[in-house]
């Protein structure tokens, strides 16, 4: 069985590796499973409820939640078994900006998770003309149950007739990026978009049939929405988690020992910080041993062997300190993919030497969204690097605009998996095509090189995004993103804004991470009695030059950090008082947010 449209992987999964514990998730205290047979089930009676509704193929719903569950992918399954174009949401969003997507793409109907979403939407619908109903997973008083429109008796006979008339290049599902300026954008991405990416990476993954997979990423993210269809394809048996209850003796990871999940950057550092913290608290000859193992894993590079004395040092260390590691993870963990922002090559560094393999995928939203992926096959992966193209995908470097180091440019892409184009905006459609080569190629607004890597194949290196390059008052351009990925290393720093737009120099903002800041002064004899005052305290401030200090010398002059201020509060991805968020839902920084937030501490850097 050849798979050309998205819900044929589930009926593929029957075909080929029929599972009990298909998709699953914890519901009200227990971890509940559903089989592959339960999750086609509930598919064909969602598709024959959504046309009892009056549905049609083109028409679109909603789907929201503030964590992963099996019932989002069987409405999934359910609604594109008839054409039904499914828009999932972030569910941290602006009221504003659920009234702009729902109207934007005509939304029918929403089915929506646990806590306030049923509210939040409902708030918003007197602006939403489209809107008919609203459908919640959880039993809720007063509130329409997502069974209550299944139907169950009705006959398979119009579904299967929308099956095989739906076309592998129609319109699947629209995406809104989350998007750092103005309005959200639709992405259409088509059934042979996302397929091509799941094929592309079916023989990528380190895993066989049966195996075990987490998913706490949103799967309203195409990064976590194209695994979970490349773990249907491969037979893997997913279990549905938040971020919440991951780590610890009685967490997610010891409990369901998953041999793979996908993950961003920032979940790998707090992960590294916990045992870094972990590692202070030691005394004596356990902190030595500790600190002794962690050094090892500095000169790490991918497939290097180690032999005699060195290799020696290894095998005591991975006894002693970096099983514990595995064990946290549950012991049984094959690989990680990171993406969707840089992974600091530290963090690759330091969990693949302790046998926790790392990876780096990249690509957008628009490209389905893989385009390249670290493999983790010998010789198929370089850090510092997003590793190879996929297969079908062809990268190239396009340096004809802007002031870039030889070598550089933006990345271009183009293959099968590029989208539709974006939903009602034309116009934003052609500002991010370019033809060249007889090839109309999709510009990423990344910059990035490509660089000869293991056995001579090319691999790909993003050196900043397009967008973000700041312009100094001496018309020099500087690339924040490197400058803050290196700095994170610090496990001291939370997170970095490097600012500098028109100015003389280059700086930054500085959040320190609160529980190591909170070690390091209990260590160095300073008081603790919060965040706010700690900030202040000139022997912190003159820690932190150092770390600024000892940073420096690996960026060029211009690109040096010369002053810096240190911020009190976490930049999110949401706000409890509905003011902008300076996160994307994705983590990644809203510069002008950011910027207009913190003008007075700016304003005070530069003396303006």
């Amino acid at each position: 069985m050849e798979v050309t449209r998205l819900f044929e992987y589930i009926h593929y999964q029957k075909a080929n590796f029929p599972l009990e514990k298909s998709f699953g998730y914890k519901h009200e205290g227990k971890w509940k499973y559903f089989s592959t047979d339960q999750m086609i089930e509930m598919g064909n009676n969602i598709s024959r409820g959504l046309l009892k509704l009056g549905l049609k193929p083109g028409d679109k719903i909603a789907l929201l939640s503030y964590k992963n569950r099996p019932e989002w992918v069987a409405m999934d399954i359910g609604a594109q078994q008839i054409g039904v174009i499914t828009v999932p949401v972030y569910p941290t969003i602006s009221p504003g900006e659920y009234v702009y997507i729902f109207n934007d793409s005509e939304i029918k109907y929403a089915f929506v998770g646990a806590d306030d979403l049923h509210h939040k939407v409902t708030v918003a619908k007197k602006d939403i003309p489209s809107l008919i109903d609203i459908y919640t997973f959880d039993r809720q008083n007063g509130k329409k149950y997502w069974e209550d429109m299944w139907d169950t008796e009705g006959s398979m006979e119009p579904v299967q007739k929308l099956m095989d008339s739906i076309d592998p290049a129609s319109l699947a599902t629209i995406i809104y990026t989350s998007g750092t300026t103005g309005n959200p954008k639709g992405v259409m991405l088509s059934h042979n978009n996302i397929v091509s990416n799941v094929s592309n990476v079916k023989e990528l993954l380190p895993l066989t049939a049966g195996e075990t997979a987490l998913s706490f990423l949103p799967m309203c993210h195409i990064f976590e929405r194209t695994a979970s269809y490349s773990y249907a394809y491969n037979g893997i048996s997913v279990t549905f988690t938040g971020t919440d209850n991951l780590g610890g003796d009685d967490g997610d990871l010891r409990t369901l020992k998953p041999n793979f999940f996908t993950t961003v950057p920032r979940l790998l550092e707090k992960v590294y910080e916990k045992i870094y913290n972990k590692g202070l608290d030691l005394e004596g000859a356990k902190k030595k041993l500790f600190f002794w193992a962690l050094g090892l894993t500095d000169d790490y590079e991918y497939d290097k062997s180690y032999s005699g004395l060195n290799g020696i040092k290894r095998k005591i260390a991975d006894k002693l300190i970096f099983s514990k590691w595995r064990e946290a993870l549950g012991g049984n963990v094959k690989g990680i993919l990171t993406g969707a922002a840089a992974c600091p090559v530290k963090m690759a560094k330091v969990f693949s030497a302790a046998g926790i393999p790392i990876r780096e995928g990249y690509g957008l939203t628009e490209t389905s969204p893989g385009l390249t992926i670290g493999r983790f096959d010998e010789g198929w992966a370089m850090l510092g690097t997003v590793g190879p193209t996929l297969p079908s995908v062809e990268i190239y470097i396009d340096s004809s605009e802007g002031e870039y180091k030889p070598g550089e440019g933006e990345i271009l892409a183009y293959g099968p998996n590029i989208m539709m184009g974006y939903y009602n905006k034309p116009d934003k459609t052609a500002e991010v095509m370019k033809d060249l080569n007889g090839k109309t190629y999709f510009r990423t607004g990344d910059v990035g090189k490509l660089v000869k890597g293991p056995k001579g194949r090319e691999f790909l290196k993003i050196t900043d995004r397009k967008k973000e390059l700041l312009k100094t008052s001496g018309g020099k351009y500087v690339a924040p993103a490197p400058i803050e990925n290196k700095f994170k290393e610090s496990f001291l720093i939370e997170q970095m804004m490097v600012i500098g737009e028109k100015q003389k120099f280059v700086s930054a903002l500085i959040i320190p991470a609160e529980e190591a800041l909170h070690d390091w002064c209990d260590e160095n004899g300073v008081t603790w009695t919060n965040m706010g005052d700690a900030i202040k305290n000139q022997k912190v401030l003159d820690h932190f030059q150092e770390i600024v200090n000892g940073f420096n010398p690996q960026f060029s002059h211009i690109e040096q950090i010369k002053k810096f201020t240190l911020l009190n509060t976490a930049w999110e991805p949401t706000k409890a008082d509905g003011t902008d968020a300076e996160l994307t839902p994705t983590m990644k920084l809203k510069r002008r947010v950011i910027r207009e937030k913190h003008a007075p501490e700016i304003a005070e850097i530069y003396n303006v």
